[in-house]
Parts: structure tokens; C-alpha cells; sequence
């Protein structure tokens, strides 16, 4: 039986520990290390490969970093107005203004699982696992993203028919996308698209290359799990049994 590499006796890198925490995500735990806000036993890291077997005096902005809980997913009806982020430079609400009261009491330190703009509502993923929130937003991983969207403008079943195959905007190549016309007439009309890359404001500019206006866009399901009859601005937690599922789908 061979032996053990040098990095898996000694352990992890730090950044990927952090990141199962739940303090961030592995790259926004590399910016921090960068910024020189994580210690171990008082001393600034300066690297993310530092390799440790666990996070026993670790800190962050001066804090002791807790021990890694497992992983838990929330599903948060973000509203319209709202960004996905913790911070804007711009003092506009964010997703944790509204998460504040939204999250059960006693639930971890939560990240995004990818974006939505800040007029996208809908399906928002929240977990405190920074493997699990990677893995579902790789394009690799193939997790589909379905959106419903209100468009105005003239559409017919063969030209969505066509982004199966893909489509080029401006030099950015967007994959395979499913995409049917709900029942109805007239020039405003309801498009259930899927997807499985998630390029920033892919499903509008699409829509907008084929000479549609997007007035409602509201993501309806993200891998396994759908938006259903959750009310706006709520949050429901995933089972723990589809938890587990899911990251065994993923091979985590």
C-alpha cells in the first residue's frame, strides 16, 4: 500500500478548511488570507497553501473560527430590489437584509449559491458548506437553472427551438439552452428557460439578442430543488436526507 502524501498526512489547505466552515467561499477565503485577516495562533498567514490538519487556532478578523458543522442548504425566495451580496459599496439592501429575520433561529453563517441580479427574484440557494456552494455553480457540474420569464416582443417556438444548440453574442459563446413558449398570445408572453451555465445575465441578454424586452425574470429551480409555493422573501430549509443526496450526486 503506498504511503500517504506529505499534504494528506499534514492535512488540508487552509483556504479549502475555511471554506467547509463556512467563513467563505475557497476564493473569497484566499482574498482574506491575502488582506492578512486570518491568523493561526496569532500569527497573519501571507499564503492559502498553508496545509493544516484542522482549524484549532485559527482566527479570522481576530475571531476563532468554530468547528465545521455539517452541511445545511436554505431556500430563499429572493425578491426584486435585492443584492446577492453581503456588502454594496452603494448602500443598497442586500440578500442579508432581508435574511436577518427570514433564517431560522440558530442557523449557521450562510453564502449564496451563485447570483441573481438585483431585479432577478426567485430561487436563491444558501448553504454553509463552501465545497457544496462550488460545486453547484461549475459549469462542469451540469446542475441545471430554470428560469420563467415575462418578455415583450414577436417569438416563435422554432427560434427558441434553436438555442439547443447554443448561441454567440458579442463574442461570448452562451451552451445549450431548453427554452419553451408558455400557452398564450399576443407579444407578451411567458419563456420557461433551462440552463446549466449560469453566465452573468445570460437568460437577458439572450432574449434581447432575439429582439425581446425582459420585464419579469424569476428563477424557478436550481438542480433538485424548486421554487414551488415558497412566499416572497421566505426562507424553508432542504431536508438534511436531500442534503446528502445531493452532495453524493456531486461526489463530494
Amino acid at each position: 500500500m503506498p504511503s500517504p502524501t506529505p499534504e494528506k498526512a499534514a492535512g488540508e489547505r487552509i483556504a479549502k478548511l475555511l471554506a467547509r466552515a463556512g467563513v467563505a467561499s475557497r476564493r473569497e477565503v484566499e482574498r482574506m488570507i491575502a488582506e492578512g485577516r486570518v491568523a493561526i495562533g496569532g500569527k497573519v498567514l501571507d499564503t492559502p497553501a498553508t496545509i493544516i490538519p484542522n482549524l484549532a487556532g485559527v482566527t479570522v478578523d481576530g475571531k476563532p473560527v468554530e468547528r465545521a458543522e455539517p452541511a445545511r442548504v436554505f431556500a430563499f425566495h429572493k425578491p426584486s430590489g435585492l443584492i446577492t451580496a453581503e456588502k454594496d459599496p452603494k448602500g443598497r439592501p442586500t440578500i442579508y437584509t432581508a435574511l436577518r429575520n427570514a433564517l431560522p433561529r440558530g442557523a449557521p453563517r450562510v453564502m449564496p449559491v451563485g447570483r441573481l441580479d438585483m431585479n432577478t427574484e426567485g430561487l436563491l440557494l444558501l448553504t454553509n458548506d463552501g465545497a457544496l456552494k462550488r460545486a453547484l455553480e461549475l459549469p462542469s457540474s451540469n446542475v441545471p437553472r430554470t428560469y420563467r420569464v415575462r418578455a415583450f416582443g414577436d417569438i416563435t417556438q422554432p427560434q427558441l427551438d434553436d438555442l439547443i444548440e447554443g448561441i454567440e453574442i458579442d463574442g461570448v459563446r452562451y451552451g445549450k439552452i431548453e427554452a419553451d413558449l408558455e400557452r398564450g398570445s399576443g407579444r407578451n408572453r411567458w419563456i420557461v428557460m433551462t440552463l446549466t451555465e449560469g453566465k452573468n445575465r445570460e437568460v437577458r441578454r439572450v432574449l434581447e439578442h432575439l429582439g425581446m424586452q425582459v420585464s419579469r425574470l424569476l428563477r424557478v429551480g436550481y438542480g433538485p430543488f424548486n421554487l414551488g409555493d415558497l412566499p416572497r422573501g421566505a426562507v424553508a430549509e432542504v431536508p438534511q436526507v436531500q442534503v446528502e443526496r445531493l452532495r453524493k450526486s456531486l461526489k463530494l
